[in-house]
């Protein structure tokens, strides 16, 4: 258990493990619930964590060339075909030619899984805004500003 002062007592100490604040052991309590909601989700839409990311980027950003959603993934542009591949089969994207340019192809999210990962995702992420209203202003600060950094650590 954490003493008044925030530190760990000394039962709460491994010998293998770093001395960490409370709110950096609930930092990485949240990458690991985050990573079983995106499991959760990937397992709704039917899809693997690869095809899962590459919805994620298609969501955001709107349609993407094949080669441009390879680089934002880090695979090959054949593995990225092949997550395309099936993501058409599943009907979560299409294939669609590229007004900007008729030799290439735009990889397109389609209107039903948007809503179906929407349905999943925004509950969650107006929750999450909602927790913020019982900090006073000066404390939304300094939590924004320590996410900021976390991130900019990352």
């Amino acid at each position: 258990m954490p003493t008044e002062q925030g530190s760990p007592s000394q039962q709460d100490l491994r010998p293998d493990e770093p001395v960490v604040r409370p709110a950096t052991r609930l930092l990485r309590e949240f990458l690991e619930v985050s990573e079983l909601f995106e499991r959760s989700l990937g397992a709704e839409l039917e899809v693997n964590p690869t095809d899962l990311e590459a919805m994620e980027h298609l969501l955001m950003s709107g349609p993407l060339g094949p080669s441009e959603l390879a680089r934002r993934l880090g695979i090959s542009t054949a593995s990225t075909t092949t997550a395309i591949d099936r993501l058409v089969a599943l009907g979560h994207v299409t294939r669609e030619p590229n007004p900007k340019d008729r030799r290439g192809v735009l990889v397109v999210p389609q209107e039903a899984s948007r809503d179906r990962a929407m349905r999943r995702l925004m509950p969650m992420i107006l929750g999450l805004d909602a927790e913020l209203d019982s900090f006073s202003a000066e404390e939304q600060e300094a939590i924004t500003l320590y996410l900021r950094r976390v991130v900019d650590l990352y």
